[in-house]
């Protein structure tokens, strides 16, 4: 078992944020998690998993100890009729996942191509897509239990899934440790094409019946053409969810913007795309000193190098109060503020 102290983690988070914790560790499996828990430099200290660092903004040193969970595994554990169920390693990197579930034709999480992090991550936020989130792909989950040291299972039902959300955020954060996520993927393909640009980028790519590898290379093109590579330009993804509004404020933007982006939620109510309201409210490209949105998606706050993690938090603090005063909309951070 090996702990480093004083140990740098700005190449282990997705912008680039230079910061140091007390120790850092790593764990492969239950056991080598059970033994740095219980090592007299953790034990009575903070804890943090850490996966791929890609949904977390660091505003400080971390005063405990990282855990890098780098828990790998990929393989078929069952069939019926209709599904494939596949368990992955909670350590795995998310796309490459993704990619080899493609190479055995196991359908289902073509859409979610190019997401940052790492499995473990995926439940936890319920990461989504061009149409698709985990849930509906989710079988089950294996957590160990920090308090008892018992391995634990969840179900869909139990993980509480809402938009980017699970229990795992919320009632139990910082009580479990996911160790592997079991997904329900199809033996029939359901292509989902409907949802932003798929259709359009099909169309450019010549492909007229697409496979789930063209469903997914489609999505990596898009993605491509929009995002910016976090080992270029630092940055988390999406650093806001999308508002869900009552359907009244939806009309009222509507009646001044009838080109407003939205999109069908709970009865009552419309989840309006966060980019576009960032956009209007002027901030579209804006940077602030070292930081600032990105010029092609507002969804996305980059580091241009040197950026302190406070520097990206008060430049999202001015996003929202922006977006607050145009639209009186709230938006809520997606990342994890450390």
């Amino acid at each position: 078992m090996n702990l480093s102290f004083d140990a740098s983690l700005q190449a282990l988070n997705t912008f680039g944020i230079a910061c140091k914790s007390y120790a850092l560790g790593a764990f492969s499996n239950s056991q080598e998690l059970e033994g740095l828990l219980k090592h007299p430099s953790v034990s009575g200290r903070p804890h943090m998993i850490l996966g791929g660092g890609s949904n977390l903004l660091f505003t400080r040193d971390y005063e405990g100890v990282v855990l890098l969970n780098k828990v790998r595994c990929i393989g078929l554990v069952n069939e019926d009729d209709a599904h494939f169920f596949v368990k992955a390693g909670a350590g795995e990197n998310w796309h490459q996942f993704v990619l080899h579930c493609i190479s055995q034709g196991w359908a289902g999480l073509e859409n979610l191509s190019l997401i940052p992090g790492n499995v473990g991550a995926s439940p936890m936020q319920n990461i989504g897509a061009y149409g698709v989130e985990i849930k509906d792909r989710f079988h089950s989950l294996e957590a160990y239990h920090i308090a008892s040291g018992k391995t634990e299972f969840f179900d869909a039902k139990a993980c509480e899934f809402g938009y980017r959300e699970s229990i795992f955020k919320r009632r139990l954060k910082d009580q479990y440790i996911i160790m592997g996520v079991t997904f329900r993927l199809l033996k029939n393909p359901n292509l989902n094409t409907s949802y932003g640009a798929i259709n359009d980028e099909l169309k450019s790519m010549g492909v007229q019946s697409p496979t789930i590898a063209d469903i997914s290379q489609a999505v990596v093109n898009i993605r491509n053409s929009k995002l910016p590579n976090p080992a270029v330009l630092g940055n988390a993804g999406s650093f806001f969810k999308n508002p869900v509004v009552e359907a009244s404020v939806y009309k009222s933007i509507a009646s001044t913007y009838p080109d407003a982006p939205h999109y069908p939620s709970t009865e009552g109510m419309v989840k309006m795309a966060a980019g576009w309201l960032i956009e209007k409210a002027g901030w579209k490209g804006k940077r602030v000193g070292a930081c600032g949105v990105h010029e092609k998606q507002a969804l996305v706050l980059v580091n241009y190098g040197g950026a302190t993690g406070t520097d990206i938090f008060n430049l999202s603090q001015q996003v929202l109060d922006a977006v607050r005063s145009k639209f009186n909309i709230e938006l809520e951070r997606e990342v994890n503020i450390i």
